[in-house]
């Protein structure tokens, strides 16, 4: 499916202007899922631009919207005040996005799937019924980046850029469960989740734990691992050998999980 994409400011978040790129399947039906996508981007400054998993899932019929979150400021909490404020102003308004049956989302990759985790912890707290799901491809959790995958960082060429992004992040000097939602010890009551990973990312042990550590306390979990070499690193930036195949795969598993969440939420609504 083709996708549209436009520029558009966000007038009335809480935290002033935000603004989005909206990528929309071109034939997408009535209901289409809407997903607020936090694009990768090693907790830096890095201007938005095209965000290829954001294509990727539109393709799918779905409306993706990318926040610029680091426009207003870099550093914890300010990219989660951004994320949170665009989220809360679609789950009250839902303005020309999508419509009433459509499902409401959040997702990332990378650093940008921090954000995510992260808005999904303070919408269980603060809306608990108005987040439908979770998409988290390859987020970067760990602060302290000491598993054995992560060691396939400097050969992708991230292992700098990752340790001066924590570094930035957390630079308040507070480690935060919203910050680094793999050490937050209260995991239970968030939505559905949806965790990406690949053979050959340095960022697969902190996806599969957060995966793991999400099912235990009783969360709907889906995961998939794609195999070493589709040229999955290249998501955020990574160095890798492959002309990039990850699309199909990555589109296929998120179209079933929207299947997967829709079906429980009509379930759930009969009973």
């Amino acid at each position: 499916m083709s996708v549209d994409i436009k520029d558009m400011v966000l007038d009335d978040a809480a935290v002033g202007r935000v603004a989005l790129r909206v990528y929309q399947g071109a034939d997408c039906g009535r209901g289409p899922p809407v997903l607020i996508y936090f694009r990768e981007s090693g907790f830096g400054d890095a201007a938005p631009g095209e965000c290829a998993m954001a294509e990727c899932l539109a393709g799918t019929g779905a409306i993706v919207v990318v926040p610029d979150c680091a426009a207003l400021g870099s550093a914890f909490p300010r990219p989660l005040e951004v994320g949170f404020s665009v989220f809360s102003w679609m789950a009250r308004k839902r303005a020309g996005f999508g419509d009433r049956k459509s499902l409401l989302l959040v997702g990332g990759g990378e650093a940008g799937g921090n954000i995510a985790a992260a808005v999904s912890l303070k919408a269980r707290d603060q809306f608990a019924d108005e987040l439908d799901g979770q998409v988290l491809v390859s987020p970067l959790l760990d602060p302290f980046m000491g598993t054995p995958s992560f060691r396939k960082a400097e050969a992708v060429g991230m292992r700098d850029c990752w340790a001066d992004g924590w570094s930035h992040y957390l630079s308040g000097g507070v480690c935060h469960p919203y910050a680094a939602p793999s050490l937050c010890s209260r995991l239970s009551g968030i939505a559905p989740a949806l965790l990406l990973s690949s053979q050959d990312d340095p960022l697969l042990d902190e996806t599969i734990a957060y995966a793991e550590r999400l099912k235990a306390a009783g969360v709907d979990v889906c995961r998939h691992v794609f195999p070493a070499g589709t040229g999955w690193p290249s998501i955020y930036g990574g160095k890798t050998g492959e002309a990039p195949s990850w699309h199909e795969g990555a589109g296929r598993q998120f179209a079933s999980f929207i299947d997967h969440i829709g079906m429980a939420g009509t379930k759930l609504k009969s009973d």
